[in-house]
Protein backbone atom coordinates (compact mmCIF):
# COMPACT_ATOMS: atom_id res chain seq x y z
CA UNK A 1 0.00 0.00 0.00
CA UNK A 2 3.23 2.07 0.12
CA UNK A 3 1.40 4.53 3.26
CA UNK A 4 -1.54 5.12 0.48
CA UNK A 5 -5.03 5.51 2.07
CA UNK A 6 -7.97 4.26 0.37
CA UNK A 7 -11.10 6.05 1.32
CA UNK A 8 -14.77 5.18 0.40
CA UNK A 9 -17.00 7.77 -0.64
CA UNK A 10 -19.87 7.51 1.90
CA UNK A 11 -23.36 8.76 -0.38
CA UNK A 12 -25.86 9.34 1.72
CA UNK A 13 -29.39 7.12 1.84
CA UNK A 14 -32.41 8.56 0.45
CA UNK A 15 -35.30 7.66 2.90
CA UNK A 16 -38.89 7.17 2.04
CA UNK A 17 -42.13 7.86 3.38
CA UNK A 18 -44.85 5.86 2.79
CA UNK A 19 -48.48 6.44 3.34
CA UNK A 20 -51.54 4.52 3.55
CA UNK A 21 -53.83 6.42 1.09
CA UNK A 22 -56.55 3.83 0.73
CA UNK A 23 -56.88 0.09 1.13
CA UNK A 24 -53.96 -1.45 -0.83
CA UNK A 25 -52.94 2.21 -2.15
CA UNK A 26 -49.64 3.54 -0.93
CA UNK A 27 -48.30 7.00 -1.67
CA UNK A 28 -44.59 6.80 -1.61
CA UNK A 29 -42.48 10.20 -1.53
CA UNK A 30 -38.66 10.98 -0.29
CA UNK A 31 -38.69 12.03 2.88
CA UNK A 32 -36.54 15.64 2.53
CA UNK A 33 -38.33 16.58 -0.50
CA UNK A 34 -41.88 15.14 0.10
CA UNK A 35 -41.24 14.70 -4.29
CA UNK A 36 -43.97 12.03 -5.02
CA UNK A 37 -42.76 8.74 -6.95
CA UNK A 38 -44.64 6.89 -10.04
CA UNK A 39 -42.84 3.80 -9.01
CA UNK A 40 -44.98 1.88 -11.86
CA UNK A 41 -43.02 4.28 -14.18
CA UNK A 42 -39.66 3.81 -12.65
CA UNK A 43 -39.62 0.39 -12.40
CA UNK A 44 -40.96 0.07 -16.17
CA UNK A 45 -37.76 2.71 -16.81
CA UNK A 46 -35.54 0.29 -14.97
CA UNK A 47 -36.29 -2.59 -17.29
CA UNK A 48 -35.69 -0.95 -20.39
CA UNK A 49 -32.35 0.57 -19.47
CA UNK A 50 -31.46 -3.32 -17.99
CA UNK A 51 -32.15 -4.13 -21.65
CA UNK A 52 -30.44 -1.37 -23.13
CA UNK A 53 -27.18 -2.01 -20.51
CA UNK A 54 -27.46 -5.45 -22.12
CA UNK A 55 -27.02 -4.98 -25.60
CA UNK A 56 -23.37 -3.20 -24.81
CA UNK A 57 -22.37 -6.81 -23.53
CA UNK A 58 -20.36 -8.58 -25.56
CA UNK A 59 -21.83 -11.89 -27.01
CA UNK A 60 -18.85 -14.03 -25.00
CA UNK A 61 -19.89 -17.33 -23.13
CA UNK A 62 -18.65 -16.18 -20.21
CA UNK A 63 -21.16 -13.32 -20.33
CA UNK A 64 -24.22 -15.55 -21.18
CA UNK A 65 -25.49 -16.14 -17.41
CA UNK A 66 -24.92 -12.59 -16.20
CA UNK A 67 -26.92 -11.47 -19.12
CA UNK A 68 -30.01 -13.88 -19.09
CA UNK A 69 -30.21 -13.47 -15.10
CA UNK A 70 -30.13 -9.64 -15.14
CA UNK A 71 -32.70 -9.86 -18.05
CA UNK A 72 -35.17 -11.88 -15.86
CA UNK A 73 -34.33 -10.38 -12.27
CA UNK A 74 -33.91 -6.46 -14.05
CA UNK A 75 -37.45 -6.75 -15.94
CA UNK A 76 -39.00 -8.69 -12.79
CA UNK A 77 -38.99 -5.69 -10.52
CA UNK A 78 -41.47 -3.97 -12.19
CA UNK A 79 -43.57 -7.05 -13.54
CA UNK A 80 -44.20 -7.71 -9.73
CA UNK A 81 -45.12 -4.26 -8.96
CA UNK A 82 -47.58 -4.05 -11.37
CA UNK A 83 -49.05 -7.34 -10.43
CA UNK A 84 -48.93 -5.86 -6.81
CA UNK A 85 -51.52 -3.16 -7.96
CA UNK A 86 -54.24 -5.96 -8.78
CA UNK A 87 -54.36 -7.88 -5.32
CA UNK A 88 -57.58 -8.13 -3.29
CA UNK A 89 -55.51 -8.57 -0.23
CA UNK A 90 -52.82 -6.92 2.08
CA UNK A 91 -51.25 -10.18 2.56
CA UNK A 92 -51.31 -11.00 -1.68
CA UNK A 93 -49.85 -7.22 -2.44
CA UNK A 94 -47.02 -8.04 0.34
CA UNK A 95 -46.69 -10.98 -0.95
CA UNK A 96 -45.85 -9.79 -4.41
CA UNK A 97 -44.32 -6.46 -3.25
CA UNK A 98 -41.67 -8.84 -1.83
CA UNK A 99 -40.83 -10.63 -5.03
CA UNK A 100 -40.36 -7.22 -6.43
CA UNK A 101 -38.01 -6.63 -3.53
CA UNK A 102 -35.93 -9.76 -4.23
CA UNK A 103 -35.93 -9.20 -7.94
CA UNK A 104 -34.30 -5.67 -6.83
CA UNK A 105 -31.59 -7.48 -4.91
CA UNK A 106 -30.69 -9.95 -7.51
CA UNK A 107 -30.60 -7.06 -10.02
CA UNK A 108 -28.14 -5.08 -7.86
CA UNK A 109 -25.87 -8.05 -7.57
CA UNK A 110 -25.65 -8.59 -11.33
CA UNK A 111 -25.06 -5.36 -11.71
CA UNK A 112 -22.23 -5.30 -9.19
CA UNK A 113 -20.90 -8.31 -11.29
CA UNK A 114 -20.83 -5.89 -14.32
CA UNK A 115 -19.16 -3.13 -12.40
CA UNK A 116 -16.59 -5.39 -10.62
CA UNK A 117 -15.68 -7.48 -14.18
CA UNK A 118 -16.30 -4.43 -16.38
CA UNK A 119 -18.93 -5.92 -18.43
CA UNK A 120 -20.77 -3.26 -21.00
CA UNK A 121 -20.98 -0.07 -20.52
CA UNK A 122 -19.58 1.16 -17.39
CA UNK A 123 -21.13 4.52 -17.06
CA UNK A 124 -25.12 2.82 -17.25
CA UNK A 125 -24.18 0.20 -14.69
CA UNK A 126 -23.30 2.74 -12.67
CA UNK A 127 -26.40 4.43 -12.96
CA UNK A 128 -28.48 1.15 -12.80
CA UNK A 129 -26.44 -0.07 -9.88
CA UNK A 130 -27.73 3.48 -7.75
CA UNK A 131 -31.09 2.86 -9.20
CA UNK A 132 -31.38 -0.90 -7.55
CA UNK A 133 -30.14 0.58 -4.42
CA UNK A 134 -33.08 3.37 -4.40
CA UNK A 135 -35.71 0.75 -5.90
CA UNK A 136 -34.66 -1.80 -3.13
CA UNK A 137 -35.34 0.88 -0.21
CA UNK A 138 -38.38 2.20 -1.84
CA UNK A 139 -39.84 -1.27 -1.70
CA UNK A 140 -38.20 -2.29 1.71
CA UNK A 141 -39.73 0.53 3.30
CA UNK A 142 -43.21 -0.38 1.63
CA UNK A 143 -42.37 -4.30 2.35
CA UNK A 144 -42.26 -2.77 5.98
CA UNK A 145 -45.07 -0.87 5.80
CA UNK A 146 -47.53 -3.34 4.93
CA UNK A 147 -48.56 -5.66 7.60
CA UNK A 148 -50.37 -9.06 6.65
Amino acid sequence: MNGEKTMKRKEKMKIYIVKDTSPLNYQVSEEQSGYAINLSERTFEFAVNIILLLKTVSYVKENDVVRYQLAKSGTSVGANYEESQATNSRADYRYKIGISLKEALESNYWLRIMGRTKMGNQQAVKRLVKESGEIKAILATIFNKVSD
